[in-house]
């Protein structure tokens, strides 16, 4: 079997070591057999995205964030072929954003998004940051989520998102209603870097399950010697919410 990954913007969108996604991702399915491509994907390439099983993108700087947003506008229609085809996309913060409606600065300019996500974004001039403990939302038993944010802009979801996770301790989306992160089909999107796949497998073997659903009706993911990472979650969410992970491990 093989899993194919596009990673969209490398050069551009990277900060918090975001590519370690596509690594974690990479590696869990090679790790059980399954024969993995990633192909970097940069601004200005003619690519058909729908060939892809699971599509990622990173966060970037504001300067940076504006080329990708750019280029994205001009692969709307074919981002929009690959989800309704069932490729699997995590957007992390900048590109988390740029899937929404629009971004609104703090000066009143509106951003025009590639619309693929019920959201919108609007610029705060203080950053929310630092350690992030939620409650993931996506699955039927309880698990907790970790990560870190760093982020001025204030995400708020529409009736056709639901959130990734509720927030245990940080801010999350905004601040306000408690919400982190996107979770709408098979698209995902989070402030949460880290990055985020490495201290929370089960949502990385989430992501490989539905983009493996392209290839075969029931893909079957044998379990991992995932110690290491489980000590780095359970220590993180201790040490941030003062409570214990609520993960089946």
């Amino acid at each position: 079997m093989k899993l194919k990954i596009g990673h969209l913007y490398p050069d551009v969108l990277e900060v918090y070591s975001d590519r370690g996604n596509v690594t974690v991702l990479q590696k869990r399915a090679e790790w059980r057999g399954i024969d993995v491509q990633v192909d970097r994907i940069g601004i200005g390439d003619d690519v058909n995205l729908a060939e892809y099983d699971l599509l990622f993108a990173g966060g970037g700087e504001d300067r940076e964030q504006m080329r990708a947003a750019e280029d994205l506008l001009r692969k709307r229609d074919a981002l929009l072929k690959a989800v309704a085809s069932g490729t699997v996309v995590l957007a992390i913060c900048g590109s988390y954003q740029l899937l929404g409606r629009y971004f609104e600065t703090v000066n009143g300019h509106r951003i025009e998004g590639v619309g693929l996500l019920d959201l919108y974004t609007i610029g705060g001039r203080r950053r929310l940051t630092g350690n992030v403990v939620g409650k993931l939302t996506i699955f039927d038993f309880e698990c907790t989520v970790v990560g870190y944010e760093n982020h001025s802009g204030r995400t708020y979801l529409g009736s056709g998102a639901a959130p990734l996770a509720t927030v245990v301790s940080g801010h999350g989306n905004n601040g306000e209603d408690g919400w982190e992160g996107v979770a709408q089909g098979t698209v995902f999107g989070t402030y949460l870097h880290g990055p985020v796949l490495a201290k929370n497998p089960l949502l990385a073997d989430h992501l490989l399950r539905l983009a493996l659903k392209r290839r075969t009706d029931r893909p079957h993911l044998p379990p991992l010697d995932d110690e290491w990472e489980w000590t780095a979650h359970e220590r993180l969410v201790r040490r941030v919410a003062h409570m214990e992970a609520a993960c089946p491990r």
